[in-house]
Protein backbone atom coordinates (compact mmCIF):
# COMPACT_ATOMS: atom_id res chain seq x y z
CA UNK A 1 0.00 0.00 0.00
CA UNK A 2 2.75 2.45 0.94
CA UNK A 3 4.74 1.39 -2.11
CA UNK A 4 1.71 2.07 -4.31
CA UNK A 5 1.39 5.57 -2.87
CA UNK A 6 5.09 6.19 -3.41
CA UNK A 7 4.85 4.95 -7.00
CA UNK A 8 1.90 7.21 -7.72
CA UNK A 9 3.67 10.18 -6.15
CA UNK A 10 6.80 9.38 -8.13
CA UNK A 11 4.91 9.20 -11.41
CA UNK A 12 3.12 12.48 -10.75
CA UNK A 13 6.13 14.54 -9.63
CA UNK A 14 8.99 12.87 -11.45
CA UNK A 15 11.25 9.86 -11.12
CA UNK A 16 14.06 11.75 -9.37
CA UNK A 17 11.99 12.37 -6.23
CA UNK A 18 11.01 8.71 -6.10
CA UNK A 19 14.63 7.60 -6.32
CA UNK A 20 15.62 10.04 -3.58
CA UNK A 21 12.77 8.75 -1.40
CA UNK A 22 13.85 5.14 -1.88
CA UNK A 23 17.48 5.96 -1.08
CA UNK A 24 16.37 7.71 2.10
CA UNK A 25 14.18 4.75 3.03
CA UNK A 26 17.08 2.31 2.65
CA UNK A 27 19.35 4.67 4.57
CA UNK A 28 16.93 4.78 7.49
CA UNK A 29 16.54 0.99 7.42
CA UNK A 30 20.32 0.56 7.48
CA UNK A 31 20.92 2.88 10.44
CA UNK A 32 17.98 1.66 12.54
CA UNK A 33 17.91 -2.06 11.73
CA UNK A 34 20.93 -3.50 9.95
CA UNK A 35 23.78 -1.61 11.63
CA UNK A 36 22.68 -2.26 15.26
CA UNK A 37 22.21 -5.97 14.50
CA UNK A 38 25.71 -6.19 13.01
CA UNK A 39 27.12 -4.43 16.10
CA UNK A 40 25.37 -6.89 18.47
CA UNK A 41 26.62 -9.84 16.42
CA UNK A 42 30.20 -8.52 16.51
CA UNK A 43 30.03 -8.08 20.31
CA UNK A 44 28.64 -11.61 20.72
CA UNK A 45 31.42 -13.10 18.59
CA UNK A 46 34.02 -11.18 20.63
CA UNK A 47 32.47 -12.51 23.86
CA UNK A 48 32.52 -16.10 22.56
CA UNK A 49 36.18 -15.78 21.55
CA UNK A 50 37.16 -14.54 25.03
CA UNK A 51 35.39 -17.20 27.10
CA UNK A 52 37.36 -18.32 30.14
CA UNK A 53 37.14 -20.82 32.95
CA UNK A 54 34.82 -19.90 35.84
CA UNK A 55 32.65 -17.54 33.78
CA UNK A 56 28.86 -17.80 34.18
CA UNK A 57 26.99 -18.26 30.90
CA UNK A 58 23.63 -19.32 29.52
CA UNK A 59 23.02 -21.48 26.46
CA UNK A 60 20.55 -20.72 23.69
CA UNK A 61 18.37 -23.49 25.17
CA UNK A 62 18.19 -21.70 28.51
CA UNK A 63 20.65 -23.79 30.52
CA UNK A 64 22.66 -21.80 33.07
CA UNK A 65 26.14 -22.97 33.90
CA UNK A 66 29.72 -22.14 34.77
CA UNK A 67 32.49 -22.83 32.30
CA UNK A 68 34.84 -25.57 33.42
CA UNK A 69 36.87 -25.99 30.24
CA UNK A 70 37.19 -24.09 26.96
CA UNK A 71 38.19 -25.80 23.72
CA UNK A 72 38.35 -24.49 20.17
CA UNK A 73 34.78 -25.35 19.14
CA UNK A 74 33.01 -26.24 22.40
CA UNK A 75 32.92 -25.52 26.12
CA UNK A 76 32.34 -27.82 29.07
CA UNK A 77 29.72 -26.39 31.43
CA UNK A 78 29.11 -27.32 35.06
CA UNK A 79 25.34 -27.11 35.49
CA UNK A 80 25.03 -28.84 38.88
CA UNK A 81 27.09 -30.89 41.33
CA UNK A 82 28.92 -33.55 39.31
CA UNK A 83 26.89 -32.70 36.19
CA UNK A 84 28.71 -31.31 33.18
CA UNK A 85 27.59 -30.86 29.61
CA UNK A 86 29.50 -30.10 26.44
CA UNK A 87 27.97 -27.40 24.23
CA UNK A 88 29.04 -25.71 21.04
CA UNK A 89 30.47 -22.21 21.47
CA UNK A 90 27.88 -20.82 19.06
CA UNK A 91 25.05 -21.39 21.56
CA UNK A 92 26.77 -19.73 24.55
CA UNK A 93 25.65 -16.25 25.61
CA UNK A 94 26.44 -13.87 28.46
CA UNK A 95 24.55 -14.54 31.70
CA UNK A 96 23.05 -11.25 32.87
CA UNK A 97 20.97 -12.73 35.70
CA UNK A 98 23.38 -11.39 38.34
CA UNK A 99 22.96 -7.86 36.96
CA UNK A 100 19.16 -8.10 36.99
CA UNK A 101 19.06 -9.06 40.68
CA UNK A 102 21.05 -6.01 41.84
Amino acid sequence: MILTILLQAGAATGGAQFIIMMVLLFGVMYFFMIRPQQKRQKELNKFRNTLEKGQKVITAGGIYGTIREVKEYYVLLDVDNNVSIRVDKSVVMKDNSDLAQK
